[in-house]
């Protein structure tokens, strides 16, 4: 298994400050001594329409010189654009869908292979059945064209969040009616707190399907800093032969962080269990 590091707390989503320039973000990752990175597609970092080939081909650059792996991408769900692939708004569901497809280029670009997919939230006047078929054929569409870049498309429910995937149950039942080779399962520990679900539940009713995880504890604390068992979780991935990326998903909810300091104790308490 493999430790990645998610970018949000280091960027301008969904809280403004703190905020750092990506080639900064790599290089601070990389000391602290992670495998990977997990980079959100916002601004200031990798919103795709943003970045020109000579500032991508900068980035690679600097994720090489660094040695530091893109674990995963994710666009940004939510704000102005919504980018709600559950939406009512046709035209909403629609950049939503270029969305993806644009942030999975450029994590192929960058050299990642995993690409996380919110399946979006039903909006009131929706049916959840209506919701529910608009994000299967948005996550159809965008496996489609993720697969001939080497992309699998990693599905998270997001409880705390949104109303739509919300468990174990909701997972599985997207990936059996999507039913495309490259759409796997994730899973955050952070949501399985706000249902009071087990996290290894997860990690033996998925097996093979599950592909990333996001860790984080309590008010999106590091792990170790609050309830989440750990040390169960990680003897369920080694059971069921898990050798994906760790990734932390941690602090981005608020303003009063420190970055730096998050990610290390984060990835020097995992290292800990995983030795």
């Amino acid at each position: 298994m493999k430790l990645a590091f998610n970018t949000w707390v280091y960027s301008s989503f969904p809280v403004w400050v703190p905020a750092y320039p990506l080639e900064e973000v790599i290089k601070r990752i990389a000391r602290i001594g992670y495998d990977g990175i997990e980079i959100g597609a916002a601004s200031p970092h990798a919103y795709p329409e943003y970045l020109t080939k000579e500032r991508r081909r900068e980035i690679r650059q600097v994720l090489d010189d660094n040695g530091l792996a893109v674990s995963s991408m994710l666009p940004a769900p939510g704000g102005g654009p919504g980018f709600n692939v559950a939406s009512a708004n046709p035209l909403e569901r629609a950049g939503a869908i270029d969305q993806y497809k644009q942030v999975a280029e450029l994590c192929a670009e960058w050299g990642g292979k995993t690409l996380l997919y919110v399946a979006g939230w039903q909006v009131y006047g929706t049916s959840r059945d209506q919701a529910w078929a608009w994000s299967r054929e948005a996550l159809m569409e965008i496996a489609d064209f993720a697969r001939p870049l080497g992309i699998t498309v990693a599905v998270e429910p997001t409880a705390s969040d949104s109303n739509l995937v919300d468990d174990c149950d909701d997972l599985i039942t997207m990936l059996a009616e999507v039913d495309r080779p490259n759409v796997k399962a994730m899973f955050d520990t952070f949501h399985t707190l706000y249902r009071n679900e087990v996290p290894t539940d997860y990690v033996h009713r998925l097996g093979r399907d599950l592909t990333h995880i996001h860790l984080a504890d309590v008010n999106r604390e590091p792990p170790g800093s609050g309830v989440v068992d750990y040390r169960s979780l990680l003897d369920a991935l080694k059971t069921e032969g898990f050798d994906g990326y760790l990734t932390m998903e941690i602090g981005f909810n608020r303003r009063n962080v420190e970055p730096d300091d998050l990610a290390r104790r984060a990835h020097d308490y995992i290292r800990s269990l995983l030795a």
